[in-house]
């Protein structure tokens, strides 16, 4: 009989059964202990679930079981993708020789641990200024080449493609594929991000994932993702597709759209409709230029049926007409001014001819001066022997005086 406590040698080797019972009572001993990962895989047999659990930092998987009566007792749902904590207890299957943990306990990750660490994120980035308004592009009108992130054959990559090329068959894509959701997405899609920026006949960048829940979408507010994003120069669009949760990528990108349709539909322009906004511009310019153009003949017309310019010859016969009233007027006028003139100046001749000195020298009269010039208006002014010229109405005479004498003295 061997003994149970003898080491395994070469001349005595352990068999396989023991090997596996020395295994399953170490690990039985192990105990239980919390983890933390995310579920990569969920499937449900019996009743029981089947999945593995994923660290979040590091390539690191185990294996894990909840069994159907454990199953009963959870208070939430659980599906691939979900952040979760459990309490697990490492179990070593003799027969298939696999490990597997047995989960006792499992639980979503605090979701107000996840909500406080997002909007200290969310600050964080806002104090830099990476959701400023003034940072964002206008998209191009219409894209030559779009960049599209996305993961491979999903819904939003063909959501994306068909709508696009329903509005104009003629649009071009470059697709990188990423994946969109797990511990590998944010690396990717900033790798696929930074590819398409440096590319430079890709006009715009769209990165698409059909929706998901709330942790699902945390790999989008990842910030070295969103750094990336900001860093980008190529006008960029974020179409995660979820309308209740706004992860941080929105915030930073140029536009963000509801959904990957949407998306597709903000950034191409619909052809058929451009095309009838043209046909309609077209024809509102016409009827314009057709309305300008009969206003502007309507008023020739009416300039041209005026008297002035259908007989030009009629403005200069009434202003004829009308200067030679003028004239006449005006001759008029000037006769009557010179006739009144010349009587008046007739009435001044007679006053000044009635006032005139020569008037009364014409009535016998002379004016006496000496030969100084002073006029003599007395007798007394004169003596025997001066001599003095005397002023005639017709010429001058020179005499002497012999005598002087003044009436009034006589008379007295």
């Amino acid at each position: 009989m061997t003994d149970p406590t003898a080491p395994a040698t070469a001349e005595a080797p352990w068999p396989v059964a023991r090997l596996s019972h020395e295994l399953k009572g170490y690990i039985d001993r192990l105990g239980t202990v919390w983890v933390e990962g995310e579920i990569t895989q969920w499937g449900v047999s019996g009743g029981n679930v089947y999945g593995k659990l994923k660290d979040l930092g590091m390539d690191a998987t185990v294996s894990f079981t909840v069994w159907s009566s454990t199953r009963a007792k959870l208070t939430s749902d659980f599906a691939q993708g979900d952040r979760v904590i459990a309490l697990v207890k490492p179990n070593f299957w003799v027969k298939g020789g696999t490990l597997t943990m047995q989960v006792y306990e499992l639980r979503h990750v605090g979701l107000g641990d996840l909500l406080e660490r997002l909007e200290k994120l969310r600050r964080k980035l806002a104090d830099e200024g990476l959701f400023a308004a003034d940072r964002k592009v206008r998209l191009p009108f219409l894209p030559q080449c779009i960049g599209l992130v996305t993961g491979k054959d999903s819904d939003a990559e063909k959501d994306v493609l068909r709508n696009a090329q329903l509005r104009w068959p003629e649009v071009r894509f470059r697709v990188v594929h990423a994946a969109v959701q797990g511990d590998r997405a944010a690396g990717e899609v900033s790798a696929a991000i930074r590819t398409l920026d440096a590319d430079a006949e890709v006009d715009v960048i769209i990165v698409a994932r059909g929706g998901g829940d709330f942790q699902n979408l945390l790999v989008f507010s990842d910030e070295q993702l969103v750094r990336t994003a900001a860093a980008c120069v190529t006008p960029l669009v974020s179409a995660i597709g979820h309308e209740a949760d706004r992860p941080l990528l929105d915030e930073v990108a140029d536009l963000r759209a509801s959904t990957p349709t949407d998306a597709a539909k903000r950034v191409v322009p619909d052809v058929a409709e451009e095309l009838a906004r043209v046909q309609q511009a077209r024809a509102r310019i016409a009827m314009r230029v057709t309305g300008l153009i009969t206003h502007e003949i309507d008023r020739i017309g009416q300039l041209r049926s005026r008297p002035v310019l259908a007989d030009p010859r009629t403005l200069v016969d009434s202003r004829a007409e009308e200067l030679t009233r003028w004239v006449a007027r005006g001759a008029e006028l000037m006769d009557y001014r010179i006739e009144r003139a010349q009587l008046r100046t007739a009435e001044l001749v007679g006053q000044l001819r009635a006032l005139s000195p020569k008037r009364t020298l014409e009535r016998g009269y002379a004016i006496a001066q000496r030969a100084d010039g002073a006029i003599l208006r007395a007798a007394d002014q004169a003596a025997p022997g001066d001599h003095l010229v005397l002023t005639l109405a017709d010429g001058r005479v020179s005499t002497t005086v012999d005598e002087a004498a003044n009436e009034g003295a006589s008379r007295d």
